[in-house]
């Protein structure tokens, strides 16, 4: 029972961890205030909880880092867009 109240704390909170910002970064069109080491330490932080997730069958660390990646994946490609707009313009 535990595991599963904190298997599903840690399910909502990965799906709301990046979002605001994956939000703020299309409605603003601007990713200057992000780090790109931050995106890529939380890539690879999420895909080695992945494997750990398929290795320990825990379909929650599983899940919750995937939807953590996609976020950041998100992120570092609009990110790398934005940021290439920005500097035609100028």
């Amino acid at each position: 029972m535990l595991e599963t109240i904190f298997g599903t704390i840690a399910l909502i909170t990965s799906i709301i961890g990046l979002l605001p910002q994956v939000i703020k970064a299309i409605q603003t069109r601007s990713t200057a205030d992000i780090s790109m080491f931050m995106l890529i330490n939380y890539s690879i932080c999420s895909v080695a909880w992945i494997v750990y997730g398929l290795q320990t069958h825990s379909n929650f660390v599983f899940f919750s880092n995937i939807l953590g990646l996609v976020s950041s994946l998100t992120l570092i490609y609009l990110k790398k867009y934005f940021d290439y707009q920005t500097m035609q313009v100028t």
